[in-house]
């Protein structure tokens, strides 16, 4: 597939990639990020978890997830994660208790508390980490974001992003996501200034990030 490349510059330089990682990761210089903030497919099938759901009633009504039914139906490839560590200093890992196979053992992990209370989504999700750190936890509800302007059923509130660039990031280092999916990431990278590449291969997705990212820097808005 052919990388095509949407670039925003300003307060940050943003390069939004339409295309695989897998074909982008093996040309990559060693260590070329300093901190790479990736959220890949789980392998859960998680649609299945919504089987029996009012779609048309649902949150997850305006997302692709009636018609994309079979993009989390498996993992990612030992290589990615070879690849993956290899481009990055560091790595914050969303899903990572999936991926454990993959992955050294490590002190660091972090969570999202999604503070449900009660529903079929998980209470919390997990990312494993690369920093000899103590395991941390940020706390924002699931509703907080406003479900009725999600473009991606597993989007993340930009909030997250900005406490893990935060906390786990340095001025002046360059940021790698390798799934981008809403593109959060993108605007928390903008936000705060960090550089970022970001590859996403879904066209619709990527269309509809790059429409979300182009509307916060023009609209100068603050976007959870």
């Amino acid at each position: 597939m052919t990388d095509y490349k949407i670039e925003f510059t300003g307060r940050a330089t943003i390069r939004l990639h339409h295309g695989d990682c897998m074909e982008a990761l093996p040309g990559m210089k060693e260590n070329q990020y300093e901190l790479a903030i990736v959220d890949p497919p789980y392998g859960i099938g998680i649609l299945s978890q919504f089987k029996g759901c009012d779609m048309g009633k649902s949150m997850f009504a305006q997302t692709k997830a009636t018609d994309h039914s079979d993009w989390d139906s498996c993992k990612p490839t030992r290589e990615y994660f070879i690849e993956l560590l290899k481009v990055s200093c560091n790595q914050i890992i969303w899903g990572g208790n999936y991926f454990i196979d993959h992955l050294r053992s490590t002190r660091c992990m972090v969570s999202w508390d999604k503070m449900n209370g009660t529903n079929n989504m998980s209470d919390f999700e997990i990312a494993w980490t690369s920093f000899d750190k103590a395991c941390r936890r940020f706390s924002m509800h699931h509703f907080s974001a406003g479900y009725g302007k999600k473009i991606h059923i597993c989007q993340k509130p930009v909030a997250l992003y900005k406490w893990l660039l935060a906390n786990y990031a340095k001025d002046g280092d360059r940021i790698l996501d390798t799934h981008g999916g809403s593109m959060s990431i993108a605007i928390a990278c903008w936000d705060l200034g960090f550089d970022l590449d970001l590859w996403e291969l879904d066209a619709d997705y990527f269309a509809a990030g790059v429409d979300r990212l182009r509307r916060h820097i023009s609209q100068g808005q603050f976007d959870l």
